[in-house]
């Protein structure tokens, strides 16, 4: 199965939201980095949780069904469903988005975004002018992380907006318009600040990080 965030964009799609993350660096020294990933974290809690949960009901309705009042006609029964639909919550999110909470989900994305942000050394800029648009679809949700050099000028009020564009976007199912909205106003921001200047180099590239990578 193609994993989801690599049908995110289209090729052509991508290859657009790459030269408009060109296009706005040419205004500014600083750095904007997109990332799409299919899920923050895999929940395996959900999995166990949701199979447990449905396993009794089918134990129970199966009981009902074929009137079978012993305990062990009940274990059978819930033993065999707790496996299948074990893996099958597991496979589809559709169904282990419904066992996992929005207090746990926004923490994962969180500290997932946070840890991407650093591994892919986008604190390491000269001036500290990088900016991470992370987009974990499972979860439905955008974090956009300023390097300290940014925040320090930007209130983060600022970044929501962006989130919202965004969200807002892949709701309406206009993935790539949203992205290419939410860049140039990144481009604005940082060239307010940051405006370009002659010893500029590009210190991060403008490909899409697709995956954890």
């Amino acid at each position: 199965m193609k994993d989801p965030a690599e049908k995110f964009l289209t090729e052509t799609e991508r290859l657009k939201i790459e030269e408009r993350i060109a296009d706005a660096e040419k205004r500014t020294s600083g750095e904007i980095v997109v990332m799409v990933v299919p899920s923050s974290y895999h929940y395996p809690l959900a999995s166990m949780l949701g199979s447990s949960l449905l396993a009794v009901l089918v134990g129970i309705a199966a009981a009902l069904v074929f009137g079978k009042d012993n305990m062990w006609f009940f274990l059978e029964v819930f033993g065999i469903s707790f496996m299948l639909l074990h893996q099958l919550i597991k496979r589809v999110n559709v169904l282990k988005r419904f066992f996992v909470t929005a207090s746990d989900m926004k923490e994962e994305v969180e500290e997932a975004a946070i840890h991407s942000f650093y591994h892919k050394d986008i604190n390491q800029t000269a001036d500290h002018t990088g900016i991470l648009i992370y987009i974990s679809l499972f979860e439905h949700k955008v974090r956009v992380i300023a390097d300290k050099g940014i925040s320090a000028k930007v209130d983060k009020a600022v970044w929501q907006e962006i989130v919202n564009v965004i969200v807002l976007g892949m709701r309406a199912k206009e993935h790539a318009k949203a992205l290419a909205a939410a860049i140039d106003r990144c481009g604005d921001i940082l060239s307010s600040h940051f405006p370009l200047n002659s010893e500029d180099r590009n210190e991060l590239g403008n490909e899409i990080i697709i995956g954890r990578g």
